[in-house]
Formats: structure tokens, sequence, C-alpha cells
């Protein structure tokens, strides 16, 4: 080791899913597969227009989105803190809110980046075994801690947890930061959101990668009360203040004005998803009660990781962790109709093989 090394800060980073450059069935990292709403392309299209507005800097307050975002959930626009892509607001939430020497608490199985964030700030946590079933153990939680976060749905098992589950969380978790993930939601069931007037240390981030069609623009927010909200505030404008760019904004702002579009794409994945299952039920798969836009499947008498490799080999991605709990396990994104059902006839030929 060279000396300069011995003060540089090693983490383990995140590995994203497969990017592939040439055309495949992509069911592996969890977009959404119909384009956004109609006015983003509008939008696009002005910013082209007046494309000598690009040397000016955006909006640091994000005012119009945030004012969209506080309109569409019908709360105050200082309740509403938007970033690039979920990430960003959730490294911003970990940087702002786990300052404690108590250990952050999540799920053993669960988003990976949870870990990555905790070992760039250097916040000690404690992951807590999901059960047999993949569902979260709420008396886990009761303990001492420095903060709570999880996903609702959880990712990559496609299990939500009901509103009594995440509500016996928070109340015996009221002098912490607890912090529900919902990427997912909008193919689940109620949200968090309901509880934030009873729960003021609560916090619910959001991102339009899924629901939204969006995961190219990168587009994150978190919802909380206006105390949590100027705290996170504060920590941005240490950190960057610039951080929406003015196409992400004009878009993010088009995309939640438009809710007949919205509520139709995520009925559609809803319907995709629910035909999904059954085929995989008829070729022998089973998995939890899939919530979110995809599905977490085993199958008892083919690997996994084989499965995997097979797959890919004629060009449909799926995802699959070589982790001891979910080894057997492949995450699949739900595409169009069109694209499930190449998967389905590259299944069939993988498994006759």
């Amino acid at each position: 080791m060279k000396a300069f090394e011995k003060n540089i800060r090693r983490v383990e980073p995140y590995v994203p899913g497969e990017q592939p450059r040439e055309k495949v069935i992509k069911l592996n990292t969890n977009e959404n597969p119909y384009p956004p709403a109609p006015g983003v392309r509008t939008a696009l299209e002005r910013l082209e227009a007046g494309a000598d507005a690009m040397r000016l800097y955006p909006d640091p307050t994000s005012r119009e989105l945030t004012e969209a975002l506080a309109e569409f959930y019908h709360v105050g626009t200082d309740q509403v803190f938007v970033g690039v892509g979920s990430d960003d607001v959730l490294s911003m939430c970990f940087l702002t809110f786990f300052n404690s020497d108590k250990p952050v608490f999540f799920p053993d199985i669960t988003y990976s980046f949870y870990k990555v964030w905790a070992g760039l700030y250097r916040i000690p946590y404690e992951c807590k075994p999901l059960d047999e079933n993949f569902h979260i153990v709420k008396e886990d939680y009761y303990g001492e801690n420095g903060g709570v976060i999880f996903p609702n749905p959880n990712a990559p098992t496609s299990l939500y947890e009901s509103l009594d589950v995440v509500e016996d969380i928070l109340r015996h978790n009221q002098d912490v930061i607890v912090i529900i993930d919902e990427a997912y939601i909008d193919f689940a069931g109620p949200s968090a959101l309901s509880l934030l007037e009873k729960y003021e240390n609560l916090i619910v981030t959001r991102t339009f990668s899924k629901s939204r069609s969006m995961a190219g623009m990168r587009i994150g927010y978190a919802i909380a009360s206006p105390l949590l909200i100027r705290y996170l505030n504060d920590a941005k404008y240490s950190f960057n203040s610039y951080t929406m760019n003015q196409a992400a904004l004009a878009c993010g702002v088009e995309a939640v004005k438009d809710k007949a579009y919205f509520e139709e794409q995520v009925q559609k994945i809803k319907e995709t998803r629910a035909w999904a299952c059954e085929e995989f039920r008829k070729l022998g798969f089973t998995f939890p009660e899939p919530s979110g836009n995809f599905l977490f499947v085993t199958h008892p008498d083919y690997s996994a990781g084989r499965l995997f490799e097979e797959l890919k080999k004629r060009g449909v991605y799926v995802r699959h962790w070589d982790s001891s709990r979910i080894s057997p396990y492949l995450r699949v994104t739900v595409g169009t109709r069109e694209e499930m059902e190449k998967l389905f006839e590259v299944i069939r030929i993988v498994l006759e093989l």
C-alpha cells in the first residue's frame, strides 16, 4: 500500500444491472416498458427550441416541480424535497439523519445501496433477517437504534408490508428517523404518506424511474414534515445547490400533470403482472405475491444461475444474485405483453433443454 492510500475512503460499490447495448428483451433493471407522458416530449421540444437558456443555472429550489408534486399529493410545498433520482435523495437522507453511534436497522434482503451508503458515510448498521416467507419481522425493529429504513414493496422480493406493519415500526421508533422507500408503491397497496400527520419523524421517498417511465431523467423526491425537509435542504445547499438540471425539472412537471396517463400505464403493468404470474405457475415456478413491477421467481427443479445464463445467451436479460438466501431466485421485470410472451417462449426452450 502506498502511503497516500492509507487515507483514501474505500467503499464496496453498488453493482447496477447490466445495460446491454445490443437489442435484447431487457427485464433486469425494473424500468417501465412504456414511454413517459406525452407532455414530456413537448417539454423536451420546448427546451430544444430555447436551448440558449441552458447557459443559465437551473432553479436551485426546483420550485415548479416541488409545487407540482405538492399539489399531486395534497401536501405543502415545504414538505417536498427533490433530487437526482431517489438514490440521490436517499443518500442525502443517510448523510443528514443517520449520525448516531447506534446502528441503523434495515432488512438483510433489500436494496443493496443501503449498505453502500452506510459504508460511505461511516454509519453503523444492523441487517434484520426477513422471515422464511421474506416478510419483515416487525419486532426486530423495536430495539435501540440510530434510524430505520426499508423499501415497501421490498426489493428484490416484490413483497408489500401492510400499513399496520409500517405504523407498528414507526410507533416503536419515534425518537429516530424512519424512512420508507416507496420506489414501487404505485404498483402495490396504500402508501405510508397517510401516516405523515401522525409521525413527524417519517420520511417517504419516491422515484420517477418506475411508474413514471423516466429512469433516464433521474428524478427522485422525499415527502416529510417541513422540519425534516428543511434539514435536507440545508444539507443539499451545503453539498450542491444545483442538483436538478433544467430538462429534468421541466419534464418532471409535465409527467406529474398527466395523472390519467400515469394511472393507465400503471394499470397496464399490473394486468401484465397478473398474467405473467399465471404463466410462471404453469411452468412450475413459485414466488412471493408480487407488489412491484417485477416478480421474484424460483423453480424447484432448475438452477436460477443456470437459467439466468441460458436466458442471457438467447437475448433475454433478467437479474440474479449469487448470495445465499436468494441465489435460487430470479428477479424479472414486468415488460410489455409482447416482451413477456417472448420471455416465456425462451424459458420453455431452456427448460426443455
